[in-house]
């Protein structure tokens, strides 16, 4: 059901529905803010290590890739544009379970993302507090953000589009700061670094093709979070408009700020230094000759993942509310609070994140890796889901219709295959190496847990609406 377009589920909420108070640029920084956070400030480093500076080809064959998934989406979100959106479009093109899988696989995805989030946020404020528990700092950055999401989704949509201006303004900073040391010789008594360190450490490949393939799995993590424009597309108050603008806009944006923070960076530091001696951005800000450089990054990184942790908060609750809505979660969930908030979602949501605290506490060294992985394998099925359900949906269509499609697929369908010969090709290299293998154990477990609850309480859509409307 499309969440908070229909008066007849009035009653199957307390506060009324979802509101539509998403401008333009709240959605349009949202997404992009959701994909900017650990994955480029923490997790680039590691993908460094990987493949040396061919990393930059990892993020562009990435970046096409999900290029393609968002436009499937894009067409399917203009044509039909509803707040449970990729879930909704499983269910209606793929059938109910693959609705219901997508909708809570979903769930779970960002409920992992968020514990690597508010993992980074401890690594990075243990810089400042050495002697301070991580899990301390995480539990402050689940508790503020819950906060924050708990209050009217205009507050939420305010917070995170200055969070997410936050972020762009210094990477764009860096990126400017980063060309005068290339070009110039700013920070080295004026003598140009150039941009030999690209290919003077054992060339431009160093590990070869296998070293680019290993980080892939890196990379799709970073881009994880882009689908999110599909969540807010119910409430877009202009969504032929402000989706494909959004898209568009973003996956350009995404390629400007990786692959040109990272040409930056591989530029200045030979490429086997940069794990070693913290954050890049701290190291290239340093070298400009400002000082306080590493306070002011270390604010701006524990900015981006707990922006990004924001965001992910929010589209838990906003998932668990549809599926809800849909009977495919029970009906307290579709309950709003008086300022048009789904509380009870994400009151659920926040309690599952304390789980991820308590691994924090329990095994600090193994969380981000584990986490990365797991997140990596629900975000292939969300985007695997997307260009199955675009296939079926075009499938559906008389050639009119066709023809009168608002915003389409490019190359249509020989580009969707392409895409999700790429994915089944990720999924083949977590497979592969040992440390992201766990992924493959947990990811489908958890999958296989949701079928069974599927069929043991029959949750199919139509059965179980009548149900949610009686039961509140």
């Amino acid at each position: 059901m499309p969440v908070g377009n229909h008066p007849a589920h009035g009653h199957a909420t307390e506060g009324g529905p979802l509101k539509r108070e998403l401008g333009e640029r709240h959605i349009r920084l949202m997404a992009l803010g959701a994909c900017i956070g650990v994955g480029l400030f923490l997790g680039s480093a590691k993908a460094i290590e990987m493949a040396g500076p061919a990393i930059m080809l990892s993020y562009i064959i990435g970046g096409l890739a999900i290029l393609v998934i968002m436009r499937a989406l894009g067409e399917m979100a203009v044509h039909n544009p509803v707040a449970g959106s990729f879930s909704r479009y499983a269910q209606d093109y793929l059938g109910p379970l693959a609705g219901f899988l997508t909708g809570w696989n979903y769930w779970f995805l960002w409920l992992v993302t968020c514990v690597a989030e508010i993992t980074a946020v401890a690594i990075y404020m243990g810089i400042w507090f050495p002697d301070v528990p991580r899990w301390i700092w995480a539990l402050a950055a689940l508790g503020s953000m819950g906060a924050v999401n708990l209050v009217a989704v205009k507050a939420f949509g305010e917070f995170e589009f200055w969070f997410a201006l936050i972020k762009i303004v210094t990477i764009i900073a860096m990126v400017l700061g980063g060309i005068g040391i290339i070009a110039f010789g700013f920070g080295n008594d004026g003598v140009a670094v150039g941009i030999s360190n690209l290919w003077s450490n054992g060339g431009f490949m160093p590990n070869g093709v296998t070293g680019v393939l290993m980080s892939l799995q890196m990379v799709m993590f970073a881009y994880l979070g882009v689908e999110m424009i599909g969540l807010t597309a119910g409430e877009a108050r202009n969504p032929q408009k402000t989706i494909p603008q959004a898209i568009g806009s973003v996956f350009w944006r995404i390629l400007l700020f990786y692959v040109g923070a990272l040409f930056v960076i591989l530029s200045i530091y030979p490429w086997n230094e940069i794990g070693s001696q913290g954050s890049p951005f701290v190291m290239t800000f340093e070298r400009l000759g400002i000082k306080t450089a590493a306070g002011i990054i270390n604010f701006v990184v524990i900015t981006a993942a707990l922006s990004s942790c924001n965001g992910g908060i929010f589209s838990t609750g906003r998932m668990l509310y549809s599926l809800a809505q849909n009977g495919q979660a029970p009906a307290a969930f579709a309950r709003t609070s008086k300022n048009g908030v789904p509380r009870n979602a994400l009151l659920l949501s926040i309690g599952a994140l304390l789980l991820g605290v308590l691994a924090n506490y329990l095994v600090p060294e193994k969380v981000f890796v584990w986490v990365t992985s797991i997140a990596t394998f629900g975000a292939i099925w969300t985007w695997v889901m997307i260009l199955l359900a675009q296939l079926k949906f075009r499938a559906s269509l008389t050639v009119a219709e066709r023809k009168g499609l608002k915003y389409r697929m490019w190359l249509w369908p020989l580009s969707s295959y392409l895409a999700l010969a790429f994915l089944v090709l990720v999924v083949g290299l977590m497979a592969y190496f040992e440390d992201t293998r766990v992924a493959l154990y947990i990811g489908p477990a958890f999958l296989v847990l949701l079928t069974v609850l599927y069929y043991t309480f029959r949750l199919a859509p139509k059965e179980v609406q009548g149900v949610a409307s009686s039961a509140s």
